[in-house]
Formats: structure tokens, sequence, C-alpha cells
């Protein structure tokens, strides 16, 4: 087994794992605030009150968890270019690869900023 097989292999045991982590201690990072008013209450945040700013909270989330995943792809997009070793046909993968990751650091980034121009821009435009 070469090494990058072996490094795939590592990454994808490690991913698993923290999979099954966050799914364990997700029920103590997600508890709800005790209900004062009565019966029903909004379970929402005052900051996630409207669409817009509910959808730019959640493009947030979406962020925080793809930026190290990003950072990953772009130290992998890296070994390749390292392991290439001037081989046409690898650099040619590698070119590819690290194009792709860009693409899909700049549409994730993309949306969050965007959705976030708009909540303002509604938020602005409704008053307080």
């Amino acid at each position: 087994m070469n090494l990058y097989h072996r490094i795939k292999y590592v990454l994808a045991r490690a991913g698993s794992a923290v999979l099954v982590l966050a799914y364990g201690f997700a029920p103590l990072i997600a508890q709800a605030e005790p209900c004062t008013k009565g019966f029903l209450c909004d379970p929402l945040k005052a900051e996630f009150s409207s669409i817009p700013l509910f959808i730019a909270g959640a493009l947030k989330v979406v962020v925080m968890i793809a930026l190290p995943i990003i950072v990953l792809f772009f130290v992998i997009a890296g070994f390749k270019f390292i392991s290439a070793q001037g081989n046409p046909g690898k650099l040619d993968e590698a070119r590819k690869n690290f194009m792709w990751v860009v693409i899909g650091a700049l549409l994730i980034m993309g949306a969050w900023v965007l959705a976030t121009l708009i909540a303002e821009t509604v938020s602005q435009l409704l008053g307080p």
C-alpha cells in the first residue's frame, strides 16, 4: 500500500470517528431553553427571527463546518503536487483537484456572503 492510500485510509477512519463523536455529543450541545411564557414558545433565538436571518445563520454553520474540510482538501491538493514529481499526468490531476477545491471554497463562501448581504438588506428595509 503506497503512502497516498495510507493517508486516505487514515483520514477516512478519522472522519468516521469524528462523526461518531459528533452524534454522541449532539444531545449535550443542542439543549432547548426552558419556556417560561406558557405551553408553546418560539424555539428560535432573536437573531433567527426572520427567514433571511435564519438562512444566513444556517449557512454560517455550514461555513464553520466546511472550513476545516476545505483546508484539508487544500493540503491534499498540495500533497498531490508534491507527490507528482514532474509526472505530467499526475500534475494534470493535481491541477484539476486544486481547481475544484478553489471552486468549491468560492461557492461555499460566496453563498454565505450573499445570504448575509440579503439578510442585512431585508432587515434594513423592514426596519426594527
